[in-house]
């Protein structure tokens, strides 16, 4: 495969918080040293800056932080621009992995302020009923906490709407980008997967919503409203209704969406990473109940993003055979294209789709260890550093 000969190149990052967005940046740092361009802004100033398509990103699809990147990206941000913002919030020097130092148009500085805040208005509503009124709580200890607590987060996601809102976007519709951008959510009282962007009308296929109705700026605070951090989002469909949505998914799985918006190179940045044991660290035996958990979640996710990419491989090694075995047996072209046809269109193959996977290596046991929402200097460094060099050594396999 040779990166630069093909023509529509996309970039998905998923969820994971600070971290994954920090992981995210340094894959970013390692594209753009080795050519790659991130187109953004309006349709003049895309047409006008980014005339040619070879290496240039004009399809994003995030989810969670992921969205919180993208949608940077995709309004005309430069990734020198995006590590500024962080790096004035958390007063550090992310800046140095950064080797292309550019004039750029700064952001407002990316603070805790901005990311956290205070689930306030539902907090008196969700205190237990003994703490309100003089009255006993009847039931065991699941019927207490189903009906005293009813806080349906600590945190909401409305300060980062609107600093998207406010700071970052010249235009809060996906229809006025020059480049096609895509945010994956999930609604909450359904089972559906959410893809809002800046479709014709707002449709559905199997459990996907594709949906029109969301500006840029609610769509990112749905996805990245995180339970049970962060409480579900309110956005209203064109017929005024309110509809809840959170997370989008910290895997990434929605590589697809992608290659329907018609890239032929999909690139997805990914920081879940589970633990491997490491004699710096020692045994996760020794480290409690949230560590061992988080090694519980990262595994079943894990195992998803392999199944999903073994999937992929797999549909195409039988696609191979088939046309390898029409070939042998010289058997006519005309049938071979056709079985070859309805195999396509059935298991929704895309044989012009090649994928590109970034994620942390098993040796990079600071990913594992470190915050999921630390705004800390030394730390965020670190993991811009080993998303850089995870996008080199995944790079270095092909042929630009």
């Amino acid at each position: 495969m040779r990166l630069g000969e093909k023509k529509s190149v996309a970039l998905v990052l998923s969820g994971g918080g600070i971290k994954a967005a920090a992981f995210h940046l340094g894959v970013c740092l390692a594209l753009r040293e080795k050519g790659f361009q991130f187109a953004g802004g309006t349709k003049e100033e895309v047409q006008l800056r980014y005339p040619d398509d070879r290496l240039t990103f004009k399809i994003y699809v995030g989810s969670s932080a992921g969205s919180f990147i993208t949608s940077l990206l995709a309004s005309g941000h430069s990734v020198e621009s995006i590590i500024d913002a962080f790096e004035r919030g958390a007063e550090s020097e992310l800046n140095k992995f950064s080797r292309k130092r550019k004039i750029f148009t700064r952001l407002k500085p990316i603070t805790y302020r901005e990311i956290f805040a205070v689930n306030g208005t539902n907090f008196l509503d969700s205190l237990p009923g003994f703490l309100k009124r003089k009255s006993l709580v009847t039931g065991g200890l699941e019927a207490f906490l189903k009906n005293g607590f009813k806080l349906n987060g600590l945190f909401t996601t409305k300060n980062i709407e609107r600093y998207l809102r406010t700071n970052v976007l010249k235009e809060n519709s996906f229809s006025s980008l020059g480049v096609k951008s895509y945010v994956i959510a999930t609604q909450l009282n359904h089972s559906r997967k959410v893809v809002f962007g800046d479709f014709p009308e707002t449709y559905k296929v199997k459990n996907i919503k594709y949906a029109n109705f969301a500006s840029i700026s609610d769509a990112v605070a749905a996805s990245t409203s995180l339970p049970p951090f962060f409480a579900p989002y309110g956005i209203k469909n064109q017929k005024g209704k309110e509809l809840f949505f959170f997370d989008g998914e910290i895997a990434i799985r929605s590589t697809h969406v992608a290659a329907d918006a018609g890239a032929d190179l999909v690139i997805a940045s990914y920081s879940i990473q589970p633990y491997h044991y490491n004699p710096v660290m020692g045994s996760l035996h020794n480290y409690g109940i949230p560590l061992i958990i988080n090694q519980a979640l990262y595994q079943v996710i894990q195992q998803k993003i392999e199944k999903h990419i073994d999937h992929q491989q797999q549909i195409a090694a039988i696609m191979s055979a088939v046309d390898g075995y029409f070939r042998q047996q010289g058997l006519p072209d005309e049938h071979r294209e056709k079985l070859i046809e309805i195999l396509t269109k059935r298991v929704n193959f895309r044989p012009e789709v090649d994928w590109i996977y970034i994620h942390p290596s098993p040796n990079d046991y600071e990913m594992f260890f470190v915050d999921h929402f630390s705004l800390n200097a030394e730390i965020l460094g670190r993991i811009v550093h080993i998303g850089f060099r995870a996008g080199i050594q995944a790079l270095r396999k092909f042929d630009l």
